[in-house]
């Protein structure tokens, strides 16, 4: 229950012993959880890490006392909502930089530079593209998927070619918008991928559709909200282009913030799921309801749906009102 906070299910149960039965030193409590007094010791060491053990005085044969959750497990709490602030500023952070870089080289391709662009006009010029690509790849593919439920033609044209890359031991990771949970097809896809071999994970939105080959070459959107007027295809001579590592890095910010497809991402009671958090932001940021449904690959009907019932357990008649009360319960890092 609490390994959001860094307890697992075993140093745990050492703590829930101790605060149930402070006098018990190792061995009581090796016995009463029927464990070894090395893996108490090891919750132990855990313990003392999270600041959640008080340690004995030195020279004492009194066993370490466990601090109350009254005190210890609010400052875990206020520590992993600032952990998760500091995380999204820097997905922020690496969005800027991604798009910033995005524009400058748009329109240019530098002759015997370091870095290539190509431009590419139409959907079936991409697939051809990443055809191409998919045939060249030596060690990896990461892809942001967003859009929601994927298009049976989407997953018609990238099947055998995934196949394709996973049979010859290619890495694949792919990060999916949380709503392809709710889409059938698209999470029995998302499933194949995951039993051939490939990765998947799933966030509330992500910031562009993406595809990195090699970690020296990124295929992009011309245009973000809409990938169909084409993309650029990027190439990097050699790792390391300011550019390229960029985009890995918003990659990688992204990548370690999201949910693997099999692991169901746990809500605490009143709290707001992953899908709702990113709403209440772009609410507070002033989106519609057709630009909170395209950032999170719902329909129109789910966007206002969701948009509504937070506005309803904030008790606001306006989203500037809903964004001010929801920072004032912590649902919010901050307002802009």
């Amino acid at each position: 229950m609490l390994e959001l906070l860094g307890l697992d299910t075993h140093t745990e149960a050492v703590y829930r012993s101790m605060l149930e039965h402070p006098h018990d030193g190792v061995r009581a409590i090796a016995r009463r959880l029927d464990v070894s007094e090395e893996a108490v010791r090891a919750a132990w060491d855990r313990l003392a890490e999270l600041s959640l053990l008080q340690p004995s005085a030195t020279g004492s044969a009194q066993p370490p006392r466990a601090v109350s959750p009254e005190l210890g497990l609010d400052y875990l709490l206020a520590r992993r909502q600032a952990e998760f602030a500091l995380q999204r500023q820097r997905i922020t952070a690496a969005r800027t930089a991604a798009s910033q870089l995005i524009s400058e080289y748009a329109g240019r391709r530098p002759a015997g530079g370091p870095v290539g662009v190509e431009h590419l006009d139409d959907v079936a010029q991409i697939r051809t593209r990443l055809a191409l690509l998919t045939e060249r790849v030596r060690q990896e593919v990461l892809v942001f998927a967003p859009g929601g439920a994927q298009t049976p033609a989407n997953m018609a044209a990238s099947r055998p070619l995934n196949e394709k890359l996973l049979g010859r031991g290619v890495t694949m990771r792919t990060i999916y918008l949380e709503s392809v949970r709710n889409c059938a097809a698209s999470a029995a896809h998302a499933d194949w991928l995951t039993a051939m071999g490939g990765e998947v994970r799933t966030v509330a939105e992500l910031p562009l559709r993406m595809t990195l080959v090699d970690r020296s070459t990124a295929v992009v959107p011309l245009d973000s909200r809409d990938s169909s007027r084409g993309a650029m295809v990027i190439t990097a001579a050699e790792p390391g282009t300011g550019m390229l590592t960029a985009l890995l890095t918003l990659f990688e910010t992204v990548w370690e913030a999201a949910h693997p497809l099999g692991e169901k991402p746990r809500r605490e009671d009143g709290a707001l799921d992953r899908q709702e958090a990113a709403a209440l932001r772009l609410l507070a940021e002033g989106h519609t309801d057709e630009g909170i449904a395209k950032r999170l690959g719902v329909s129109h009907r789910t966007a206002r749906r969701i948009a509504t019932g937070l506005m309803d357990r904030l008790g606001a008649r306006s989203r500037f009102e809903a964004g001010v009360r929801a920072a004032q319960r912590g649902w919010l890092p901050h307002l802009p």
